[in-house]
């Protein structure tokens, strides 16, 4: 990560000084940027970036446009990486919300949607909520996207650490 997030960088930049910092190839850069800092745990850095370019897609391409649902899931899990419950859980509600609204139940961000609310109920340690939810996802992804794809097998690991976690709870 640590070569990639200058390449980032530059091509933000970039579109920044030829597109302007509001185009919507400018603002995938800000949010490829922002979702980079995170996974390099920076996420003094990734979270005012994410909640930046949230604000410019609302803006300028709507609150339910595919790419500002993309960019409040990728805000919502950068508060679920600091432990920000409070504000991880209700972004992943709107944006599930949203997501089915407009992209429908078994679109792969819908899926994606669910997958990581259900893990934010389970890093809140409500498994009564997380199981069930990591079920109905599972099968959707099996359904829809196939029982191998990556999506699917995350979803099928997320599901059995959530029963795991409830096995333990009950011991």
């Amino acid at each position: 990560m640590d070569r990639a997030i200058p390449l980032f960088e530059t091509t933000l930049t970039q579109r920044e000084q030829t597109l302007g910092h509001t185009h919507h190839s400018t603002l995938n850069s800000r949010n490829n940027l922002a979702h980079a800092y995170r996974d390099a745990g920076d996420l003094d850095r990734a979270i005012p970036l994410h909640e930046t370019t949230l604000t410019q897609y609302e803006q300028h391409l709507g609150d339910t446009h595919p790419s500002t649902l993309t960019s409040r899931n990728n805000l919502a899990g950068a508060y679920l990486a600091t432990g920000d419950l409070d504000r991880a859980i209700p972004l992943f509600e709107t944006t599930l919300t949203q997501c089915e609204e407009h992209l429908g139940d078994t679109h792969p961000n819908t899926l994606i949607g669910r997958n990581n609310l259900a893990s934010a109920y389970q890093a809140a340690g409500d498994l009564d909520r997380a199981i069930p939810l990591f079920e109905t996802t599972l099968t959707q992804c099996e359904e829809h996207l196939g029982d191998t794809h990556p999506n699917t097998r995350t979803v099928r690991a997320n599901l059995a650490d959530a029963r795991d976690a409830a096995r333990h709870r009950q011991q």
